[in-house]
């Protein structure tokens, strides 16, 4: 069984009538992946990683070499430490957590001691750096994003104008439509009056009250303005003037008031006057005659 598990893991260089009598002894096994039972465990050689650093460790101060080895900061929120076992590698938040609050313990560990060692950790307000592109391409790039930002605002431009004419067309049709409603209402009724369906003449009180508001809030207006400069001039120099039509016209407290009428001065019967023929008399043609000559 030995060897024909032998022939059976060598190469395809062996002859048909091997590998037909391997398969009949069911020492070949169909696939060419080899499929595992359990996980490979995986070892920590603690001892042969120290014997490799040791190897290519260099004994240099700490200044050149910059390397802090600590745990994790503590936690603000949890008011401790937390610790690595905890973490879930499988939890992506808890380790890119885990991995920020360990450069963040280092930086803590490492800022004083630079400081400490007077080597500085601020860029100096004078500090140049000699840009990676060009200034050409630079400015090329800052005119193509001012045309994109120009362009974005004329297409945001555009959609405001747009929704403003839908939205006074919409407003538009609301009215026309309510008017043609109005008006179909009104034909409606106007011939069910004809026709004797209805004797209602709401309509009409309708309209009515319409056009009387309507007169109403332009009289009001007019109220409030008031009269314009010209006509305020007109009224200081000749007076307001008054009602004209009908003001001669008798009501009836004047017409029971007889406290100024004089029957001698109505019928003509004063000193001096001959009635109502004295009044109208005219004189003679000789006498008119006798008054021209005596002109003469």
């Amino acid at each position: 069984s030995d060897s024909g598990s032998d022939s059976g893991s060598e190469d395809s260089s062996l002859s048909d009538s091997e590998l037909q009598e391997a398969f009949s002894r069911g020492a070949l096994k169909p696939g060419l992946n080899v499929v595992l039972e359990e996980r490979p465990k995986r070892r920590n050689d603690t001892s042969g990683l120290r014997q490799c650093l040791s190897e290519f460790k260099q004994q240099l101060a700490w200044v050149e070499r910059l390397d802090v080895t600590l745990g994790q900061v503590v936690d603000p929120v949890a008011q401790s430490a937390s610790n690595k076992d905890a973490v879930d590698p499988e939890n992506d938040f808890q380790r890119e957590m885990s991995f920020y609050r360990q450069a963040q313990a280092a930086v803590l560990e490492a800022l004083p001691r630079l400081r400490k060692l007077q080597v500085p950790t601020r860029r100096p307000d004078d500090y140049f750096a000699e840009m990676a592109k060009s200034d050409q391409q630079m400015q090329k790039i800052r005119q193509k994003l001012k045309s994109k930002q120009e362009a974005m605002e004329r297409s945001e431009k555009a959609k405001q104008l747009r929704a403003m004419r839908k939205y006074g067309k919409k407003v538009q049709t609301e009215i026309l439509q309510r008017r043609q409603k109005e008006k179909k209402n009104m034909l409606n009724a106007v011939k069910k009056y004809q026709k004797g369906l209805s004797d209602k003449l709401d309509f009409l009180d309708e309209e009515q009250t319409s056009s009387q508001g309507k007169k109403n809030s332009n009289t009001n207006q007019r109220m409030k303005k008031g009269p314009n400069a010209k006509r305020r001039y007109k009224n200081q120099k000749f007076g307001f003037g008054g009602k004209k039509k009908g003001s001669k016209w008798n009501t009836k407290e004047s017409f029971n008031d007889v406290s100024s009428f004089k029957s001698k001065v109505a019928h003509n019967k004063g000193p001096g006057k001959g009635g109502k023929k004295a009044l109208n008399k005219r004189p003679g043609k000789r006498a008119r005659q006798k008054m021209k000559n005596r002109a003469r």
